[in-house]
């Protein structure tokens, strides 16, 4: 004969399933990554011993201040991130859960991934060139601009790599630094035609950007609202859409204008 259960003893037997649910669930794998501040680059410098941006063809001037590129560092795609992951990330500000498909390509391997990010920087660093020469009315058949950032893929230095060259050629315009001396940072990606785009992660971009000691931030017009969700005291948001745009800022804030705009 089967004896019968406790009251406390039902509870426990039925909780067991649900315990095993939470278990599983907290455990298994999910469809994000979680990303953190990453490096910064200084493109008017070097990065590992190797100049970043190097043009010859045509004279250059020698510039002061630094136009820092920022990046995010994501867990790796074929890192498993549990709940547990998420809901740690999910309290922190230097942290952030974001979809993996936002972060990486589906369907493809990490080799495949990897190589796809490197493509993507190349086009960047092609159309960041050819958006720098037009601005400046400058032809290529005369100029050559190599540019060269290790360990670093994808699209979003495209903005920062034009100014670079901008400053390295042609500066503010009238004989001094696009820079004004600061130290300026910034994300967004670049067209042909100047056009700057959107990016991602741009909140974590600006506490890596103020780590690395940037007082001004240009941040894609669109992702004005994401970079002033987390922005670090101290860090001044320059909202950019185009080359020309960042440029007439940028000299803007360093004649002391009122007319630099702001988030």
């Amino acid at each position: 004969m089967l004896s019968r259960l406790t009251r406390l003893q039902a509870v426990a037997v039925c909780a067991l399933p649900v315990v095993a649910l939470i278990a599983t669930a907290v455990l298994a794998p999910l469809p994000f990554a979680v990303a953190q501040p990453g490096l910064t680059a200084n493109v008017l410098g070097e990065n590992r011993g190797t100049q970043v941006i190097t043009v010859s063809g045509t004279p250059t001037r020698r510039t002061t201040g630094q136009l820092r590129m920022t990046t995010i560092e994501a867990t790796s795609p074929d890192t498993d991130v549990s709940l547990g992951d998420v809901v740690d990330s999910w309290f922190r500000t230097d942290r952030a859960v974001m979809p993996r498909d936002s972060v990486y390509p589906s369907g493809g391997s990490v080799k495949e991934i990897e190589q796809h990010n490197v493509e993507q920087m190349q086009q960047s660093q092609d159309a960041a060139t050819r958006a720098a020469l037009r601005y400046l009315d400058v032809t290529d058949k005369n100029v050559k601009v190599t540019l060269k950032l290790a360990d670093v893929g994808g699209p979003s230095a495209g903005l920062l790599f034009s100014l670079g060259i901008v400053d390295k050629l042609d500066g503010n315009g009238s004989g001094g630094d696009l820079t004004g001396g600061r130290t300026i940072a910034g994300t967004g990606t670049i067209d042909d035609d100047g056009t700057v785009g959107a990016v991602g992660g741009v909140a974590l971009k600006t506490q890596a950007a103020r780590r690395d000691g940037a007082t001004v931030f240009l941040v894609p017009k669109a992702e004005c609202s994401d970079a002033k969700a987390e922005l670090p005291k101290g860090l001044r948001l320059v909202p950019v859409s185009t080359l020309k745009g960042a440029v007439d800022s940028l000299v803007a804030l360093e004649k002391g204008n009122s007319s630099v705009p702001s988030c």
